[in-house]
């Protein structure tokens, strides 16, 4: 785990900066730059509408007594998904805009959903409930 961390540490960061070079080659460094700065305020924008919105749905479902399981899904997705359009880069504005976008979540809500039963299965995390 810790060497597949370190490895992303090193490539995510130069293919971001591989891609920003290949952009700004064809559009121009100005360009390239208002166009990252550009996508970073779309990032917060659609974090807002989109976090405020799951925020809302996560208050509805608890006033009825319900767990909010895929609101809470959501949120982590819109979390993520924010963070990454901060930062600054292509590769990282692209898989942002499509954790905030809601019908896009859908896969990496699957996978979320995979990875915290086998963590369940395993042991990793133990449930309390209250009845």
């Amino acid at each position: 785990m810790k060497r597949i961390l370190l490895i992303l540490l090193i490539v995510v960061p130069a293919l971001e900066i591989l891609t920003m070079i290949q952009v700004g080659k064809i559009i121009g460094g100005w360009l390239t730059f208002f166009l990252i700065i550009g996508l970073s305020a779309l990032g917060v924008y659609l974090l807002s509408v989109q976090g405020r919105y799951t925020l809302q749905q996560i208050r509805n479902q608890m006033e009825m007594g319900m767990l909010p399981g895929e609101a809470l899904l959501d949120g982590a997705c819109i979390l993520v998904g924010g963070i990454l359009l901060v930062l600054p880069g292509f590769l990282s504005d692209a898989l942002g805009l499509l954790l905030l976008i809601p019908f896009a979540r859908a896969i990496p809500k699957l996978l979320i959903k995979a990875w915290l039963l086998r963590l369940i299965q395993r042991g990793n995390v133990t449930l309390y409930r209250r009845w």
